[in-house]
């Protein structure tokens, strides 16, 4: 499967790309033999499921991962979600015919997140290894991991531009139209959007990533029953990527929330310690690649997909007016977007082998 990804990004990646790998079936092939090689082959960070039925592991192969990344030098990325407590909540509202796109987020109830949450970070405890907790949305959540910070635990978290942007009111839109916004986690509250951005400001939360999941609003994505789709049928995620940058800057240091310098920490520096790729990534130094973008800050952009360069068909931000946004972005010394024009060549992005994560090399032996 990586060499099928790998084949897919030097044919038509414009920036240099990483790889995390999501791991469903930890036999014993998988943890001895095939995870090990991977981590040596510089894929470092790996991601696993607390729900879905298809991927989500149980607590005690939650642990022989975690044992495995310890050994290895990698960090276990973890969504978090209770999958029985969703499971309960789905059947019951199916019994009264209750599966409009905007019971997805009754039933990925916060208290789901949570009971996760603090069960993950038992787990970490446990064995004293890193684990970064991604898609981070309500305040439950955020005080769980703050907590187990002060704690000393070897705790990360992660947060998206859907928990501070959106709510569960955008999900409830006659028809199917809400699934348009449908994640998971959900949207949640603007009580959530302020927990969320108060732990962006503290440091509980320590990245800021887009989660893009470029599903299209028809048979092929979002909607393969058509009209007829219900929320559990649906395809879960949003597009977000081109955007993410925008919104926190307009958002966070336009309107004096952040500073320029917290704003680079969460969108890009930290990303690079957090999965292994600095110094050559995240920072402006003699010997790092020069990977510049020059941002007008004075900029109003009013969001809308007709101006974005994917091919989702649809962004959930449609509408919004953001101040700032970058005219000039340089890849490796490479002058690859000007005033919205991409100058790439497609296969010109290179693999990036991952080292060693940073919080992984800061665990005491």
């Amino acid at each position: 499967m990586i060499s099928d990804y790998s084949a897919r990004a030097r044919e038509k990646a414009v920036v240099d790309y990483g790889f995390h790998l999501i791991l469903t079936d930890p036999t014993d092939q998988a943890l001895q033999t095939d995870l090990p090689q991977l981590i040596r082959d510089g894929v470092t960070s790996l991601k696993v499921f607390m729900t879905y039925e298809a991927l989500k592991l149980n607590d005690e192969q939650m642990l022989d991962v975690l044992a495995v990344a310890d050994r290895e030098g990698a960090l276990v990325m973890v969504h978090a979600e209770n999958n029985d407590i969703i499971r309960w909540i789905v059947k019951h509202l199916a019994k009264h015919g209750l599966t409009a796109p905007k019971y997805h987020a009754v039933a990925h109830a916060p208290l789901a997140e949570a009971e996760a949450t603090i069960r993950a970070i038992a787990l970490a405890r446990l064995l004293d290894t890193p684990m970064l907790i991604v898609h981070v949305s309500e305040r439950e959540s955020v005080e769980l991991i703050g907590r187990a910070q002060r704690l000393g635990a070897p705790i990360h978290a992660e947060t998206c531009p859907q928990y501070l942007f959106l709510t569960a009111a955008d999900i409830d839109l006659p028809g199917v139209e809400g699934a348009k916004y449908c994640c998971s986690p959900p949207p949640r509250d603007e009580a959530s959007h302020a927990a969320v951005w108060q732990g962006l400001l503290d440091g509980t939360l320590a990245l800021f990533s887009s989660d893009h999941a470029p599903y299209r609003f028809d048979e092929t994505g979002k909607l393969p029953h058509g009209e007829k789709t219900t929320f559990k049928q649906m395809a879960n995620g949003l597009p977000g990527l081109e955007v993410r940058l925008p919104l926190l800057f307009s958002e966070g240091v336009m309107k004096g929330r952040l500073t320029i310098n917290e704003f680079v920490a969460l969108t890009a520096a930290n990303h690079a310690r957090m999965y292994g790729l600095l110094p050559r990534k995240g920072c402006i130094a003699v010997g790092a690649d020069a990977d510049i973008a020059l941002w007008n800050p004075d900029l109003k952009v009013t969001i809308s997909h007709a101006m974005l360069h994917d091919n989702v068909g649809y962004t959930p931000y449609e509408g919004r007016e953001v101040q700032g946004w970058s005219e000039v972005v340089v890849s490796r010394g490479r002058m690859i977007v000007e005033h919205g024009e991409l100058h790439a060549r497609r296969g010109s992005g290179q693999f990036l082998r991952c080292g060693v994560p940073e919080p992984v090399r800061q665990v005491p032996v």
